[in-house]
């Protein structure tokens, strides 16, 4: 399966943002993509850096703009995994919307919540597990990489790549802070034995990584940061090598009752 990650900086105004994210999708089609995915909060932006809450979006439009990006994925035939606000139950959420050709739309909302999250969004219960072409894809979002709780859900679902979307930045440098979150990335591919593929907005500074990870906790493929830019790997579920098969074995123990 071919995938794509597409890194930019989100703004308040959601006709650019849409206008970047059906460009990047044209693009990924363009390159056989199966799979692409975008940001946390990239069709709104993320509230208060890019907008100043939840509640001044405007609803309608981030549902008609859903609507098009279905319609894309239908005539592109392409999947499509993008970050937004939504408004449901008289609730704000920040959700991971699955958009899948000729098929109903799903999403997950975030559960992990804190700061300006807890500020603007009430908390989700969806498992956030989809199926493409015969692969279960799990979904989290940004401070849920902390977590190893949410991943290990994943590990007894048994999926077979999990995706994180991120809207992780800071207002100048902070390579420690890159680092770190890269590391989290890692550790939750390799005690998972599950591998990872991220995507964060750029601006101001990214510090968070795009990238392909692993099920042994290699980076396959990384943009650079602070860059506009699309990320494709091409993904094959592969049979467990030494180290991998112990880890699995090990952990169904640790998990059995």
């Amino acid at each position: 399966m071919r995938l794509a990650a597409y890194q930019f900086a989100p703004c308040g105004d959601l006709d650019r943002n849409i206008e970047k994210i059906k460009d990047a999708i044209v693009q990924a089609a363009e390159n056989k993509v199966d799979l692409i995915i975008f940001p946390e909060c990239a069709l709104t932006g993320y509230p208060p850096r890019s907008i100043a809450g939840s509640d001044s979006i405007n609803v309608n439009a981030v549902f008609e703009a859903i609507q098009e990006l279905q319609k894309l994925a239908n005539e592109l035939d392409i999947h499509i995994i993008v970050g937004t606000i939504d408004y449901a139950d008289s609730k704000y959420y920040n959700r991971a919307y699955f958009l899948s050709p000729d098929r109903v739309k799903g999403w997950y909302d975030k559960r992990a919540l804190y700061g300006w999250d807890e500020d603007n969004f009430a908390t989700g219960g969806e498992n956030g597990i989809y199926e493409i072409h015969g692969l279960k894809i799990g979904v989290r979002i940004c401070f849920e990489v902390r977590f190893p709780e949410y991943f290990r859900e994943l590990y007894r679902e048994n999926t077979d790549l999990n995706i994180v979307l991120f809207y992780d930045v800071a207002d100048k440098e902070d390579e420690s802070r890159y680092q770190m979150i890269r590391g989290h990335l890692i550790t939750r591919a390799v005690e998972n034995v599950t591998p990872v593929l991220s995507v964060n907005a750029i601006h101001p500074k990214q510090t968070a990584p795009t990238c392909f990870i692993n099920a042994s906790g290699t980076i396959c493929k990384e943009l650079e940061k602070n860059m506009e830019g699309m990320l494709i790997y091409d993904f094959e579920k592969q049979e467990l090598n030494f180290g991998e098969l112990g880890r699995k074995r090990y952990s169904d123990r640790l998990l059995t009752p």
